[in-house]
């Protein structure tokens, strides 16, 4: 939800200020899509899209800035969704907001635990040491019923969604309520990756031994930036569980999720946090349209699961594509295609 300001003169009238971006996005988001949108665009896209959002802004913090890879986002997402659970279950009185806050420094705690090995192993190394995360979570989540209140088959159920009275029910209540959430946290890692300690993540993953050269703590900037991260990742899990699912069990966070959000930064575009919206979007909105298009050419000739397969191969076939044409993600491609705009415009305002 950032937006970069095109590279102009001051003085043309074509310029876009920085905040121009955000303000006409959350204007959208705020007052145009609650009146107009429908309960399946709320239920099916937007908020889906909200949390993959999130857990992609978390992971690029990570992977994308300070270049630590890490396959168990789903890991994360889990604990913040079982942890907000059970606080929210076991405490009570705690608004839900805070039991969604203490989900995050949860799945901080881990991500924290499970970032250790970044201390001595980098690249592959690391990815699959962190895809330990992955499975020891989901195994430890089906293995004590205490986790999902001993219930057999290990759902727990997403709480009534209320904020200081407020009650945030149905599709656009929940909607508002992953919004206001995710908005807060965008701006939080985008204010993050312009301070000093975005540059040491940078730095960090540009070069290790030059970060520690110029006085970066790499040790501790690797682990801040699993913590960050997680805290994010965990949130978004959280949303994922009370605000789009209703109710999920641990099979929800599986390894498929992990690569879904891992390919999210990589199509929107490393380093960049207008780049996991773009990258969400893509994933969610994509499969929907292939899902329709062939239900509507093919839906008499294949059943679901032919189509589903086919639906994957052509996601995955376009993703090959799509990073081969422009492997910097579809913020660079965004990009390009506003300044073409902008100096077409200028062109033929000259004219």
């Amino acid at each position: 939800m950032s937006t970069a300001v095109v590279d102009r003169p001051a003085s043309s009238p074509w310029r876009i200020p920085a905040w121009a971006g955000p303000v006409a996005v959350l204007a959208i988001a705020y007052g145009v899509l609650p009146f107009l949108g429908g309960s399946y665009i709320f239920e099916a896209i937007l908020t889906p899209f909200l949390a993959l959002s999130l857990a992609a802004v978390g992971l690029n913090l990570l992977t994308g800035y300070a270049g630590q890879l890490s396959l168990g986002t789903a890991a994360f997402m889990a604990v913040g969704a079982f942890a907000a659970y059970n606080f929210n279950l076991r405490i009570h009185g705690l608004p839900l907001i805070v039991s969604i806050a203490l989900a995050g420094f949860s799945a901080a705690a881990i991500g924290i635990a499970f970032g250790l090995p970044s201390l001595r192993l980098r690249g592959f190394y690391l990815a699959v040491s962190t895809l330990a995360a992955q499975f020891f979570v989901q195994w430890a989540l089906t293995k004590f019923g205490w986790f999902s209140n001993n219930n057999p088959s290990g759902v727990i159920d997403a709480p009534a969604l209320a904020i200081f009275g407020i009650s945030f029910d149905g599709p656009v209540g929940r909607y508002l309520f992953a919004l206001t959430i995710v908005v807060a946290l965008t701006a939080f890692a985008y204010r993050l990756a312009n301070t000093q300690t975005g540059h040491n993540f940078i730095a960090v993953r540009d070069n290790e031994l030059a970060a520690k050269v110029i006085g970066v703590p790499v040790l501790k900037t690797k682990l801040l930036a699993f913590a960050i991260s997680s805290f994010m990742i965990g949130v978004a899990g959280a949303l994922w569980a009370f605000a789009y699912l209703r109710t999920v069990e641990p099979a929800g966070f599986n390894l498929d999720r992990s690569f879904e959000i891992l390919f999210i930064i990589i199509i929107g575009g490393l380093a960049s946090i207008r780049g996991a919206f773009f990258g969400a979007a893509l994933i969610v909105v994509f499969p929907l349209i292939l899902s329709r298009v062939g239900s509507f050419l093919l839906g008499g000739l294949f059943d679901s699961g032919v189509l589903d397969m086919s639906q994957r191969i052509v996601l995955g076939a376009l993703i090959i594509v799509f990073l081969i044409a422009e492997p910097d993600g579809l913020v660079a491609l965004w990009d390009r295609l506003t300044k073409g705009f902008l100096r077409s415009g200028e062109a033929t305002r000259k004219s």
